[in-house]
């Protein structure tokens, strides 16, 4: 059957808006105390009340996101603003710092030594304030982003003190996150420091490239140069797809073309290298050398690489206009749902063996929640809709 954008476009609306979302409003929303249930068994049953500070704030940016972009009559800006209501009370500790995670109540229960709780604390203050227009949260994410940026200059504020053995590099992660908040408070907020830090984070990511041997690596040293050791030589693929689509979208909001054939680049290597031939879907972890990689979960297949490949396909398709890209999108879509997709109850399955059979019938949990399986397909809804316009 030939592969069109309309076909596409119908499927992912049907999965977005009549199976995903209507599954966390109905099992994810705690009615009676505020924020979200992210830890839920197949049928949306809550296996335990505790509430991850990085998963609070990325529902509440997806539910805001939602009423900012697609329906404004649907409640969702309700169901973001009891969310943020939640985090704003009792998420963040005396020194501005968020909380990992925290009982249903609000009481804290532990605080992580990275940047990430606040990252999405950010990104929910942001959509909020594009939603509400409240000056108010876009001043506390403004805040909060200076202080993350403080905070990753300056580790030993995390309590990860620089010992003489410790590894000096980035990882992929942290440049990736600060161009996702960028992309968000642009919108709103002119201030031109962004445009440094970006430049920066740019740089950052790049380093981790590898062109003489097409791949991505996690992690680099200070330079940028390769560390011959498990960390040093860690890739994921699902990673490295999401960073690809960020570079793209900068690309179009900052007319840097000079990303676009980068970033198509690692879409392909990315795909080449991270896809299992002989069982389909993507490996979560590898060693670019071929060493067994210290990840024990390397060789399973997890929702949100899938995801990203779903959304940075796509949008390679949509920037370059080759077809192979398409056929690399059907191909991530078909194992996805088929594999993925719980036949029996919404929302996809997080976990499989390296078969793509399932090895937790859960939903949701510390990692899993509200946010990569509705922003791509959200995304990918979008992206359809608007060449649809075009046609």
């Amino acid at each position: 059957m030939r592969i069109t954008g309309t076909s596409l476009l119908g499927t992912y609306r049907t999965e977005l808006f009549d199976n995903v979302i209507p599954f966390w409003e109905r099992h994810g929303i705690d009615r009676e105390y505020g924020g979200y249930f992210t830890c839920l068994d197949r049928y949306g049953v809550p296996f335990s009340t505790d509430k991850y500070m990085w998963l609070q704030g990325r529902a509440v940016w997806m539910f805001a996101r939602l009423h900012n972009e697609v329906a404004r009559d649907r409640g969702w800006l309700d169901l973001a603003q009891q969310g943020l209501d939640f985090i704003r009370r009792f998420g963040r500790a005396p020194d501005g710092r968020a909380y990992f995670s925290l009982t249903r109540e609000g009481l804290p229960i532990h605080i992580q030594r990275k940047i990430y709780g606040e990252v999405f604390f950010v990104m929910a203050l942001t959509e909020m304030a594009r939603a509400t227009g409240s000056a108010q949260y876009l001043d506390e994410a403004r805040e909060l982003f200076w202080l993350v940026y403080d905070l990753w200059q300056e580790p030993a504020r995390l309590g990860r003190p620089v010992l003489p053995g410790t590894f000096r590099g980035t990882a992929l992660a942290d440049p990736m996150v600060f161009l996702c908040m960028i992309e968000e408070l642009s919108r709103l907020d002119a201030d031109r420091r962004y445009e440094a830090v970006t430049d920066r984070m740019v740089d950052l990511s790049l380093r981790h490239v590898r062109p003489d041997r097409r791949l991505v690596l996690e992690n680099v040293g200070l330079a940028g140069e390769f560390v011959d050791t498990p960390q040093g030589r860690l890739m994921n693929p699902g990673h490295a797809l999401e960073m690809a689509w960020f570079l793209l979208h900068l690309a179009r909001r900052a007319g840097r073309d000079d990303l676009v054939p980068r970033a198509l680049e690692i879409v392909d290597w990315s795909m080449e290298l991270g896809w299992d031939r002989e069982f389909g879907g993507l490996y979560y972890f590898l060693d670019c050398n071929g060493q067994p990689p210290m990840q024990l979960e390397w060789n399973m297949k997890l929702w949100w690489p899938m995801c990203e490949a779903l959304y940075a396909t796509l949008l390679a398709w949509d920037v370059s206009g080759e077809s192979r890209y398409l056929q690399m999108h059907e191909t991530v879509r078909d194992w996805a749902f088929r594999h993925l997709r719980d036949p029996e109850a919404p929302e996809w399955f997080g976990y499989l063996d390296r078969r793509g059979e399932p090895t937790h019938l859960l939903k949701g949990g510390a990692w899993k929640g509200f946010f990569h399986m509705p922003r791509a397909l959200l995304y990918c809804v979008q992206l359809l809709e608007r060449r649809a316009t075009r046609e």
